[in-house]
């Protein structure tokens, strides 16, 4: 990754966990490692863990930010918030997505829905 998309990319995690913690989101981790891979933010949002997947892109040309969680990063979401689930499984979890482009925010939740994990919204 070069470093100009790592800035972005940090930059709109940034501005993503303010917009959280606007919300009432109570942030308990960016970059939050974990065997499956890491997890954007981690926030909690009354008795729901959220796993935020972020996307940031400075132009739609290629398309909008959203559309860059495609099947295959899905379902790596949904192994990362089963892991969660494992962990603290007296939380509900479920997955956002947070697009940003420019100064637009837009906010997608239970973006991404699984069977097998469990979903409280």
């Amino acid at each position: 990754m070069s470093r100009g998309k790592k800035n972005l990319g940090d930059w709109g995690e940034e501005k993503a966990a303010k917009y959280l913690a606007v919300k009432k989101y109570h942030i308990l981790g960016k970059k939050v490692r974990t065997t499956c891979g890491e997890i954007d933010i981690l926030a909690q949002e009354k008795d729901t863990l959220v796993v935020v997947e972020v996307k940031t892109k400075t132009s739609v040309e290629q398309g909008a930010p959203e559309e860059m969680v495609d099947w295959k990063k899905q379902k790596k979401l949904v192994r990362l918030a089963q892991e969660v689930n494992q962990k603290f499984p007296q939380y509900g979890i479920r997955i956002d997505v947070i697009a940003i482009e420019e100064k637009k925010i837009r906010h997608y939740i239970n973006a991404v829905l699984d069977d097998d994990t469990k979903y409280n919204s």
